[in-house]
């Protein structure tokens, strides 16, 4: 089953990603296109400053930026084609090999939230992998399966936080009083207690902001 899912990542090497830290207050946007060529490196970009001459004196010092052409500049707003550098991490790369599709793609923080098109959660985890490989930050905000978008929400948990917190509730984790401590709740999925803390904290997390912050307004 296809899934879509929505993703915020963050790294130093991300395209980018060294304009966008330097001026707070621009925004960037990846022009969808119909296709995609395994390894490309050259993308449009919608971009948004109030100062042409200072933007691409930005774009000029950007080590991810190995060249830029102007196509357009209207009240404030930038079309540009860019060729990214061969040090430059690209999202889009590892999204194409597992035959997936950027939806929407544009700059929030320090990083870039991406909404993917994937064939199968399988493809998500590929992507997963690289971001981890690369030292890359990378946070699931939702994620659902396309056939049955309505009943499917998995709310930006994975799997196995899915699981931890189920077997958490279920054993009473979460009562007042508790009713099992932390030891006895991650014996019962034979994990450490250090690595059940962690997957349920970083699993009340995603659960957070997928139900209860508006990570868009954030």
């Amino acid at each position: 089953m296809s899934v879509t899912a929505k993703i915020h990542i963050e790294h130093e090497n991300l395209a980018l990603v060294p304009t966008l830290r330097t001026l707070s207050d621009v925004n960037i946007r990846v022009i969808t296109e119909g296709t995609t060529a395994p390894g490309a490196t050259n993308f449009p970009f919608l971009i948004e400053y109030h100062d042409r001459a200072e933007l691409e004196s930005h774009l000029d010092d950007d080590p991810t930026v190995e060249g830029y052409e102007l196509v357009d500049w209207t009240d404030d707003t930038g079309i540009y084609y860019i060729a990214h550098t061969s040090e430059t991490l690209l999202i889009s790369t590892p999204v194409t090999e597992v035959n997936g599709f950027l939806v929407n793609t544009e700059t929030k923080g320090n990083g870039w939230l991406a909404r993917l098109l994937l064939p199968n959660r399988a493809a998500l985890n590929t992507i997963w992998e690289f971001a981890t490989d690369n030292d890359m930050s990378f946070e699931i905000i939702e994620i659902y399966g396309n056939d049955d978008a309505g009943t499917d929400t998995s709310y930006g948990l994975t799997d196995e936080q899915m699981a931890a917190l189920k077997t958490a509730y279920r054993k009473g984790y979460f009562g007042e009083p508790r009713e099992i401590s932390l030891d006895e709740v991650a014996a019962e999925m034979d994990l450490s207690s250090t690595a059940m803390s962690g997957r349920l904290r970083r699993g009340m997390r995603n659960l957070v902001g997928a139900t209860i912050i508006d990570v868009e307004e954030e």
